[in-house]
């Protein structure tokens, strides 16, 4: 659980740093998007292994269900902005999430392919 709560820690710290260069910078692009990619770059250089933070984001991942909870629920106020678009935002939320699930899937099938050959 220790181990779990570093991981996230970690993570976290790259949030914070992202955030923290979008406000001295007063870029357009969010602070999480930032840290997201300056956590790309430091993996993708090996310079943090991926065990540093593997187990916190299986962690994370597995929960997000969750996380996204009051998201959901908070979208219920204000109904009548949708309203008489029903059919529209269900085709538009099914044919998205169909997407993400495949091009989810296919990068998955990748990374495992590419670990696959790095252990041989």
């Amino acid at each position: 659980m220790i181990r779990i709560m570093v991981h996230i820690t970690i993570l976290t710290c790259f949030y914070l740093i992202g955030a923290s260069i979008q406000r001295q910078f007063e870029l357009s692009i969010p602070g999480s998007i930032i840290g997201m990619l300056l956590l790309f770059l430091v993996l993708i250089t090996k310079i943090l292994p991926v065990r540093y933070i593997e187990e916190g984001s299986t962690f994370i991942l597995r929960h997000m269900p969750l996380l996204f909870l009051p998201v959901t629920v908070g979208i219920l106020q204000f109904l009548d902005v949708f309203a008489g678009r029903g059919i529209l935002l269900i085709l538009i939320t099914l044919i998205s999430t169909m997407m993400v699930m495949v091009i989810s899937g296919l990068i998955g099938q990748n990374l495992v392919k590419k670990k696959e050959i790095m252990k041989r």
